[in-house]
């Protein structure tokens, strides 16, 4: 049984398994794009003339990861991938509300995108070769909207002091993750023998850390710095210095789709360069204006739709970018807000600074 919130919707986890109430849509989905150009510029998606009909973007996300996707006190969602979501809405449906979120565990997310049970899935996923070869998981991944890295965390009185330390050791890990074959890797590398304790949730997984059922728990390094502000003591938890991997991630979608990944890539990189171009929620509006009175503004011009038909070359309207940055605001805002400096987490920036300030967010030219 599902529940809804002002504007979007949750809907507990479950296992996806094909079904004639997954198969029907795709199949309406094919006939619709068929038959129908997108926003008459010629490009058809199945995925868009599905989410179109009915009104909905579908997400998939975690939903229980602090400044990533998780329920606030005041009932409502929040979190980068939460903002990814809504910001895909508000191109493509023109409205980051009609936003319907799913959370997913790490075992449900590939088969729910893979079945069309989500049109996207935005849920701190890592790209990996196997999950985007069309030998493996078969996914499209957009943009990186967040550089991690994976690493452990600890309780600080155990004398734990670095990977050696773990020698013997039980370590909650969650079952499908890159963080579990990450860790067997390293450790294996360096002869420290281990015992894994695999959960199939983060919740289980962080609850046995917390109740000392392990002496260690591997997740990304965000994620840990996330779970920490849940445990019942957050200042007794200390994450390792070590960075035990490269975890880049990105939202997904199908490969069988080229053109609804084409629309959703875009989509993110319009977050990176309105950062760029000091295009922000509050001052949208006003750029805009400034663009259309003045022409020589090439650039915020061919971004903001007033020129070039860039989104109907993506199967969007000209002014996406307009109503993607006045939902959400541009990838600074959302950054800082929910795991940055204003956040509860207050992550560094780091690596997912833009490119000229020496982070590795950049955005090709839009043109």
């Amino acid at each position: 049984m599902g529940f809804r919130l002002p504007g979007t919707t949750f809907l507990p986890g479950r296992t996806f398994l094909p079904s004639t109430r997954t198969l029907l849509p795709a199949l309406l989905a094919l006939t619709l794009a068929g038959c129908a150009a997108e926003s008459g510029s010629g490009v058809t998606s199945a995925r868009m003339a599905t989410i179109r009909s009915r009104g909905t973007l579908i997400c998939g996300s975690n939903g229980q990861l602090p400044g990533f996707s998780v329920i606030r006190p005041d009932g409502r969602y929040a979190g980068l991938d939460v903002d990814v979501c809504r910001a895909v809405a508000a191109a493509v449906l023109g409205d980051a509300t009609k936003l319907e979120l799913r959370p997913l565990t790490t075992t449900d997310r590939f088969a729910a995108l893979a079945s069309g049970e989500v049109d996207l899935l935005s849920r701190n996923t890592t790209i990996t070769l196997g999950r985007d070869a069309p030998g493996g998981n078969a996914m499209s991944f957009a943009p990186v909207v967040f550089f991690d890295g994976g690493g452990l965390m600890v309780p600080s009185a155990s004398g734990i002091n670095d990977l050696r330390g773990l020698t013997g050791r039980t370590i909650c890990v969650l079952s499908g993750t890159s963080n579990e074959s990450v860790l067997a890797d390293r450790l294996r590398s360096l002869n420290i023998p281990y015992t894994p304790l695999r959960f199939q949730t983060a919740d289980q997984a962080f609850s046995a850390y917390g109740s000392g059922r392990c002496q260690a728990i591997t997740s990304d390094r965000s994620g840990l710095a996330a779970r920490r502000t849940k445990l019942a003591e957050p200042g007794v938890h200390r994450i390792l210095p070590e960075v035990l991997s490269k975890e880049p991630q990105a939202p997904a979608t199908v490969q069988s789709d080229p053109a609804w990944a084409d629309a959703v890539r875009w989509i993110v990189y319009a977050l990176f360069e309105a950062e760029e171009q000091g295009i922000t929620q509050a001052n949208v509006k006003a750029k805009l204006a400034e663009a259309k009175a003045n022409p020589k503004l090439a650039e915020r011009r061919r971004l903001l739709g007033v020129e070039g038909n860039l989104g109907s070359q993506l199967g969007l309207g000209d002014d996406f970018v307009v109503k993607v940055i006045g939902a959400v605001g541009n990838y600074g805002e959302i950054y800082n807000r929910n795991v940055g400096e204003s956040s509860a987490l207050g992550l560094p920036r780091g690596a997912n600074r833009l490119a000229r300030d020496g982070g590795l967010i950049i955005s090709p030219p839009f043109r």
